[in-house]
């Protein structure tokens, strides 16, 4: 908790300076209440940043989630009222998923946002990840084209139609 608190603490300035928007997932009933509250006010700060979203996810359950969110709706539900619920409302679906420590699994994260998303594994541990870090997977992921479930034919016959 020490590293999450000096986090939001020393850079949540900076994120609302560079248009970066905090969105944290998971639990906040079993954080101490002060880190919590701090973690709300970075958020409210952020909200109206366009340039990237960075989603930190803290005792956090995609399955928990999607059962939450199917449960709250009634019959008749559609793919977009479940998305909202589940994501959030102008948050949208991850592009770009990097997973930390050297494990090739999602481990319960994000599993509905991340439908399409591409992904970047590293054996870097997350509070060792840089900036550096961070380029070198932004580089990659704009090098890589994105079918979003499409195969190859099915991509070349919407260019050619």
């Amino acid at each position: 908790m020490a590293l999450l608190r000096s986090y939001i603490r020393g850079d949540g300035a900076r994120l609302v300076r560079e248009g970066v928007r905090l969105v944290m997932l998971g639990r906040r009933d079993r954080l101490p209440p002060d880190l919590a509250a701090e973690i709300a006010r970075v958020e409210a700060a952020s909200a109206a940043g366009t340039r990237l979203t960075l989603r930190i996810a803290l005792d956090y359950s995609s399955r928990e989630a999607i059962t939450r969110a199917a449960a709250s709706l009634g019959p008749g539900a559609s793919l977009e009222d479940l998305d909202r619920r589940i994501a959030g409302p102008d948050v949208g679906p991850v592009d770009l998923l990097i997973r930390t420590g050297g494990e090739q699994r999602l481990s319960d994260f994000l599993l509905w946002e991340s439908a399409y998303a591409e992904l970047r594994f590293t054996d870097r541990m997350w509070p060792d990840f840089s900036g550096d870090d961070l380029a070198a997977a932004i580089a990659d992921f704009r090098g890589r084209v994105r079918t979003f479930g499409a195969s190859p034919e099915q991509i070349e016959l919407a260019v050619t139609v």
